[in-house]
């Protein structure tokens, strides 16, 4: 039965795919089909566009759903599950956010609850995956022989990308058993930016003073990037909840639900040598 990978051009999504790989069903829902990934049935759509998505979802099993962050994210997520429904999805596995709840000190956090909810009270079978802070959010920091490291002091239970992906591939190959599951997924360690310099330098081959970027300092750096206001925003919120202790944790779920221990940030930093500080 087919797999419709939405979000398919972005970052966890394409490692989904990658995840995925001997699986011949599978689908993505891409805005511009020149953008779709190659070796997969291409569906032509947008979430935020109701009426672009029945062929996409027709005929389809299972959804890896993720929607990018945003003020109408909770609008783009309620079309796929609408969507979902109407074509007689078993199984929606949903991408919410690390602390998702009506509660969380971010409004993408905030936002996300209510997706959650919405999911389960579909009548769909689903699963919510809440991953942590990415590895691969340091990418870059490195110029200059200095590793701008946000979130500030803050230890943090990273996660590498790909075990997000390799976790979600597990749950799409055999839903059954993950029904009215909510996953939160760390990586096996909680750690300070401060405190993996050293492997960063190492991998990159010259030493790197850190400086921790206080969050404040953040927002107008990330607007200077080119990230849209209420994305710059929202990410300040959490680098502020992160450098005050908010992600200092780490949870067993996804040696649990892969039988394998989730990647170190020493091997991310060496499988992403050539990509740190580039």
């Amino acid at each position: 039965m087919t797999i419709l990978i939405t979000g398919a051009t972005g970052t966890v999504s394409k490692e989904v795919l990658n995840s995925l790989q001997g699986i011949d069903d599978l689908r993505v829902l891409v805005r511009d089909r020149d953008r779709a990934p190659a070796g997969v049935e291409v569906a032509v759509g947008d979430l935020h566009h109701p009426e672009t998505l029945e062929p996409a979802f027709k005929g389809v099993d299972k959804v890896w759903l993720l929607t990018a962050m945003g003020a109408d994210a909770t609008h783009a997520s309620s079309n796929a599950v609408w969507a979902a429904r109407q074509a007689g999805v078993r199984h929606v596995v949903r991408m919410s956010a690390i602390g998702a709840g009506h509660d969380a000190p971010t409004r993408n956090g905030r936002l996300h609850a209510l997706s959650d909810l919405e999911l389960a009270a579909s009548g769909l079978g689903w699963t919510v995956v809440r991953p942590a802070y990415f590895m691969q959010n340091i990418l870059g920091s490195v110029n200059g022989g200095t590793f701008y490291g946000a979130p500030g002091e803050g230890r943090v239970g990273m996660i590498d990308v790909r075990d997000i992906a390799d976790f979600a591939a597990t749950v799409l190959r055999d839903p059954a058993p993950h029904h009215g599951q909510t996953y939160t997924l760390t990586g096996p360690e909680s750690l300070r930016l401060r405190d993996v310099t050293g492997t960063l330098a190492e991998v990159s081959g010259g030493p790197l003073d850190y400086r921790p970027v206080r969050p404040d300092d953040a927002y107008p750096v990330l607007l200077d990037a080119g990230m849209k206001e209420w994305d710059a925003a929202v990410t300040t919120e959490y680098l502020k909840a992160y450098d005050a202790g908010w992600g200092d944790f780490t949870t067993p779920t996804f040696t649990a639900v892969t039988g394998r221990p989730g990647r170190t940030f020493a091997e991310f930093a060496r499988d992403y040598a050539d990509r740190i500080g580039g």
